[in-house]
């Protein structure tokens, strides 16, 4: 009897459940359909404006703007209607934006920044971590993309058609939310907690695609264990990372401490069709000097800086 009415309990979940990611996929529908709406309707204004040779300027936008309002609301305003021809402008082609996470509430937020590829970086951040648009002011107001390298930066296309390895995307510095106490004493011990306390916000600033493992694993090196401070697997790249924290400057042993454990990684724990692990050093500073003369392929060294 207990078994049967488990078997309704689960069954309604189920429906309940399907129910839900069906409403989810409407909702993207409807999202994607007003986003296409709002850029034909951009398109329509711009159209208007080039063929006539009378040219309408703002006083066009203005007289339809009163006319759609009476008609379909106060979503059709003036400053409305300007950033659908901004849309259109900005974006000539939108069938690529459509089949996406990005609404028109995120593109109003993006519209605004004139950099193409720090546009095309924020939109991909939205469509690869279906940020909310919340979240998507966070990163604008936290300079995610100005914590990129340089070299990076010019390479960002829409929907990244231009292949960037997930390691380029990791940001320098980390925004790192640490109280005011622990700054004081802060260990490598102290940091990761506080990393692991804030892993949700961590994954986002290293980028898409990471999968936490676990900390302070264990591994055995000769007679002695060692603990590698964070792992991580990649679904994108179809690789480990090995995160070593440092709470000093860079120093050469660092490099040499990350290198064994990545090692260890690729010999004991990867399987064949992995690709090599990847190191990922992150200490207070960093020295570009030393830099120079250390061997760093796939070693990725970045900083953390506290953040309120």
């Amino acid at each position: 009897m207990i078994e049967e009415k488990n078997n309704y309990v689960e069954n309604i979940k189920t429906l309940i459940e399907n129910n839900i990611v069906e409403i989810k996929k409407r909702n993207i529908q409807i999202e994607n359909s007003k986003l296409f709406t709002n850029w034909n309707i951009g398109k329509e204004i711009v159209k208007a404006e080039s063929e006539n040779k009378i040219k309408y300027g703002n006083g066009f936008i203005k007289e339809l703007s009163l006319e759609l309002i009476k008609l379909y609301g106060k979503g059709y305003d003036y400053s409305s209607l300007r950033k659908m021809k901004q849309f259109y402008n900005t974006f000539p082609n939108c069938a690529s934006l459509t089949r996406n996470f990005i609404t028109w509430t995120h593109m109003c937020v993006i519209l605004p920044i004139k950099d193409e590829h720090k546009r095309n970086y924020y939109i991909n951040l939205v469509n690869d971590n279906m940020l909310s648009v919340r979240q998507l002011k966070k990163e604008i107001k936290n300079n995610a993309y100005e914590r990129l390298d340089d070299s990076v930066k010019e390479k960002i296309t829409l929907n990244n058609e231009e292949k960037i390895s997930v390691t380029e995307l990791i940001k320098n510095p980390l925004l790192i939310n640490i109280e005011e106490s622990k700054m004081r004493q802060l260990d490598e011990k102290a940091l990761k907690k506080v990393i692991l306390e804030q892993i949700e916000h961590f994954l986002l600033e290293l980028g898409s695609g990471f999968a936490f493992v676990g900390s302070e694993v264990k591994i055995r090196i000769g007679d002695k264990y060692k603990y590698i401070d964070l792992l991580f697997f990649n679904i994108k790249e179809n690789r480990y990372f090995t995160f070593e924290l440092k709470v000093n400057d860079l120093k050469a042993s660092d490099i040499g401490q990350l290198r064994c454990y990545m090692n260890y990684v690729d010999m004991e724990l990867k399987d064949p069709h992995h690709l090599p692990t990847i190191g990922v050093l992150i200490c207070k500073a960093n020295d570009e000097l030393l830099n120079k003369y250390l061997y760093l392929d796939n070693i990725k060294i970045t900083t953390y800086k506290n953040v309120k």
